[in-house]
This record gives C-alpha cells, sequence and structure tokens, in this order.
C-alpha cells in the first residue's frame, strides 16, 4: 500500500514538474520576437532595443539579489513561476536564462549577418523547447546526466528543420548540418563548456554557419 502511494506521489510531482516545464518553455518561445524584430527592422534599433532591455533586466534581477522590495515584488511578478527550485534557493547573484537570451540577440545582431543571426537565436529558442519537452513527457534513455537521448534528438531533428525551413534567407548546406551538430553538443554538455546555453547554442551555430556557410 505504502509503495502505491509513493508511486502516485512520484506520478503527481513528475506532473506538476512537467507542466511548468511547458510554462517555462511558452515564456521561452514567446520571445521568437526576438527574430522578427531583427528580420523587419534595421540592426542598430535592434540593437539598441535589446541593449535597453538587458539594462533593464540586469537591474531588476541585481535589486532582486539585493532584496530591495520594488526590485523582489517586479521580478517575482515576472519570473516566478519560470523558476527551477535551484534557482529560488541561490545564494549567491547569479543571472537568469532572459538575460543571457537579450545578451545573444546584442551579440548575434552585432557579429552575424541578419539571416544567421535569425537562424542562430530561432535554434535556440525552439530547439532548447523542444529538447526540454520531449526529454521531460518522453525521455527514458539518459545520455548524460538529466539530459536524454529523446530529447537529444529532437533538438537536433528540430533545428535542422529550422535550418531548412529558413532557406529563403540563407543556403541550406553541409554547414547547416555541422551547425546543428554543434548546437545538439552544446545543449547537452552544458556544464562542461560552463556557458549557459541560451548564449552558447546562438553563439555556435552563428560562428559556424559564417565561416562555413
Amino acid at each position: 500500500m505504502r509503495n502505491l502511494i509513493d508511486k502516485i506521489e512520484e506520478n503527481a510531482n513528475i506532473d506538476k514538474s512537467f507542466k511548468k516545464e511547458v510554462y517555462r518553455k511558452a515564456i521561452h518561445l514567446s520571445s521568437l520576437w526576438i527574430p522578427a524584430l531583427i528580420y523587419f527592422t534595421q540592426p542598430a534599433f535592434s540593437i539598441f532595443l535589446f541593449s535597453l532591455l538587458f539594462c533593464g533586466d540586469a537591474l531588476l534581477e541585481y535589486g532582486n539579489y539585493k532584496k530591495y522590495p520594488w526590485a523582489r515584488q517586479t521580478f517575482g511578478k515576472l519570473f516566478f513561476k519560470t523558476l527551477r527550485d535551484k534557482e529560488c534557493r541561490r545564494k549567491f547573484f547569479q543571472v537568469s536564462g532572459s538575460l543571457y537570451v537579450l545578451l545573444a540577440a546584442i551579440v548575434c545582431t552585432l557579429f552575424f549577418s541578419k539571416p544567421i543571426a535569425i537562424i542562430s537565436l530561432t535554434v535556440m529558442l525552439v530547439s532548447d523547447t523542444m529538447a526540454a519537452l520531449v526529454g521531460k513527457a518522453f525521455g527514458t534513455r539518459m545520455l548524460y546526466k538529466h539530459k536524454s537521448l529523446e530529447g537529444t534528438v529532437a533538438f537536433f531533428m528540430s533545428a535542422l528543420l529550422i535550418n531548412m525551413l529558413f532557406e529563403p534567407l540563407f543556403q541550406f548546406t553541409y554547414a547547416g548540418v555541422i551547425a546543428c551538430m554543434a548546437a545538439t553538443l552544446a545543449e547537452l554538455y552544458e556544464d562542461k563548456i560552463d556557458l549557459d546555453d541560451n548564449l552558447s547554442i546562438p553563439l555556435f551555430v552563428g560562428i559556424i554557419l559564417t565561416l562555413l556557410g
């Protein structure tokens, strides 16, 4: 009887964890306005807006860390539901993923061509989401730590599809395949690279497409 109760509680926790991950990744996907903005506006305007948002986010996160009332209240309303447990318990200043997304947007717009910046950021936003959700829902074979084979395959296949769909912007060649492989490894071995995958993924994709594309 006790084992049955434990199993029910475990399944409830998994379901709760998956729902929270869906919410997190829905917020993540909402950042697709970033590559859309890059496509429809001039680089100077995009960089200005991204930089403004980056500074505002950094100020808010630091204010939350220092426990300023205005910052804690605002940060809680905006980000609390998207934070993982370990992020809520951190005892030193550590920025959230949103700041890395904005930094990636600035770097990609500055150093890559418009098509490559768009592809790089879209892969980071969409493929990372696919890896997380497929891994949570169907992941049974672990490749590395908490990363599953199913989630990793979902990342790679979605990254390939994105590169193919953006064929009118940037010709899909072997460089696209290599970039997708590199991005997949960056997501899989995030802790080895010691760089947030919201930044490492678009950098890997952008650099490879620029050099080999």
